[in-house]
């Protein structure tokens, strides 16, 4: 009884040291990011880990790796992503060891495995990610715009009021083009350019109003604001109809996942459930599955995707 007591009272006081030491370098990392501005002193980061990870972000293979994670719109270093991956991978071949009973080395080749199948997933999934968020934006840029060109403005110095104030990814695209005209190149170069970059149907309407409004005259500011409510107006009614579909969309997902828990459930309760599924017919029969699954999910993406 006493044991228990002590080992109840070690792990309360360990819990509370842990507790206290972790509020304590939250205030000393506040406390030394405040004497940072005052003092106007840049730390230096001393961790090895992190060191090693400035190294590889400088490498050409991870400048590669970073334009394609600002492609799908993932804020993460290089080195961050695969440290993310490697931790992942090393979780999924705890899981296959603990629960579906995998030893080494097959828990960890099937962790490696299923990591490079999900990094492909979702850099498909999200493949238009960084467009989204930029036509998400767009409206406002229309809006600043305007309010510019009212204000007395010229359009390049709205370019660069836009390029201050707006977050990325719209304040890296417009400070780039900013950058372009202040060096002398003509507008519609530096538009057209833009316009490569961003492959969207908004933006090209944005693109081609700004060159038709700057040949043939008119008020654009008028013009700007009334495309910002559109865009406004069109982007409510893309998220009402994701809300209604939300329901589809979740059940897309859950319909897989359900029948592959219940299995490892099972197995996990009575050993050597799963045994079968890797015979001749269990190899078809989770060929079967995986083909439904994946049938199912694409029909039903198909159904909820709704244009407007």
């Amino acid at each position: 009884m006493s044991i228990s007591i002590l080992f109840s009272l070690a792990v309360l006081f360990f819990i509370w040291g842990v507790y206290e030491y972790l509020g304590y370098r939250a205030k000393k990392n506040e406390w030394k990011k405040k004497a940072e501005e005052w003092y106007d002193v840049k730390s230096t980061r001393k961790s090895f880990i992190i060191v090693w990870g400035d190294r590889f972000d400088r490498t050409p293979h991870a400048k590669e790796l970073q334009r394609a994670l600002k492609k799908v719109n993932i804020p993460l270093a290089p080195s961050e992503f695969y440290g993310a991956m490697i931790v992942g991978a090393m979780g999924i071949a705890f899981f296959l060891n603990n629960v579906v009973g995998l030893a080494f080395p097959y828990n960890l080749s099937g962790g490696l495995l299923t990591i490079y199948v999900i990094q492909k997933i979702l850099f498909f999934v999200r493949r238009n990610k960084y467009q989204e968020r930029l036509n998400d934006q767009l409206s406002e840029v229309c809006r600043m715009l305007a309010n510019s060109l009212r204000a007395g403005l010229t359009l390049t110095q709205g370019i660069e009021l836009v390029a201050r104030e707006m977050d990325d990814p719209a304040k890296e695209e417009f400070s780039r083009m900013a950058r372009e005209l202040q060096l002398g190149v003509s507008f519609d170069r530096a538009l057209a350019d833009m316009e490569r970059r961003i492959p969207s149907r908004d933006f090209r309407i944005f693109a081609a109003t700004l060159l038709i409004q700057r040949r043939a005259g008119g008020n654009l500011s008028e013009v700007l604001q009334e495309m910002a409510e559109t865009l406004e107006e069109r982007r409510l009614v893309m998220q009402e109809i994701k809300t209604m579909t939300a329901e589809q969309r979740y059940v897309a997902i859950l319909v897989p996942i359900m029948p592959i828990a219940l299995v490892l459930m099972m197995n996990m309760m009575n050993k050597g459930f799963i045994d079968p599924l890797f015979t001749p017919v269990g190899f078809i029969l989770l060929g079967l599955f995986a083909a439904g699954t994946l049938l199912s999910y694409v029909l039903v993406k198909k159904v909820t995707n709704i244009k407007v």
